[in-house]
């Protein structure tokens, strides 16, 4: 079983800056990769950045020069550094991840969400 839990939301000024944080724990044999998503009010949801393995990174056209992704590996950890937030930010934040707990198993795996406010 893998879980993985986020950290980091909460109500922040516009241009101010936010840092997220997923730690995946469990039984992990490899992580193939890892994800932001945010969901605003009456939106759909939508990817935020994607760190790949072999390195390859994924951005939003609209977070991109803002937000930066990186991964801590040894402790399975991805982070979601955000600068210059704008109330159009403003959304539920969900780690996801590609994850496999055996050597033939790949699952994909959600966290529960943190919210981000920017407002003044």
């Amino acid at each position: 079983q893998v879980h993985l839990v986020e950290s980091g939301g909460g109500l922040v000024q516009p241009g101010g800056s936010l840092r997220l944080s997923c730690a995946a724990s469990g039984s992990i044999f490899n992580i193939y990769a890892m994800r932001w998503y945010r969901r605003a009010p009456g939106k759909e949801r939508e990817l935020v950045a994607e760190f790949a393995s072999g390195g390859k990174v994924y951005y939003l056209d609209s977070v991109k020069g803002r937000f930066t992704i990186s991964i801590d590996n040894a402790k399975n950890t991805v982070y979601l550094q955000m600068n210059s937030l704008k109330p159009e930010d403003t959304a539920v934040y969900y780690c996801n991840a590609d994850i496999s707990t055996t050597y033939f198993s790949r699952d994909n795996y959600w966290g529960q969400g943190t919210q981000v406010t920017v407002s003044s």
